[in-house]
């Protein structure tokens, strides 16, 4: 996957949710450190794989009723020091 990363002086959450609007074909984020990133899509083999993924984990959350499941493209906002990342063992 190539990526496309922009340094945008203080950017705002508000300031980048309009960028997105405004170009809402393009799939974006906001580093922490100010980066807005613009990413290709995934090629069809890593599609499939993140959808076989995603239906296993929800699967595993539907019986464990642990949390909530979303996609890789799941528009959402959290800050960095609220992520933790999914470690899953197998």
């Amino acid at each position: 996957m190539t990526t496309l990363a922009i340094k945008i002086p203080s950017i705002t959450h508000d300031q980048f949710w309009e960028i997105c609007q405004a170009n809402r074909d393009l799939r974006l984020e906001l580093t922490a450190a100010g980066e807005v990133i613009a990413m290709s899509p995934t090629h069809t083999w890593t599609g499939q794989q993140n959808s076989g993924l995603t239906a296993q984990l929800w699967n595993w959350n539907d019986t464990t009723e642990l949390g909530i499941v979303f996609d890789s493209s799941q528009a959402s906002l959290c800050p960095m020091a609220q992520c933790v990342p999914l470690m899953l063992h197998g």
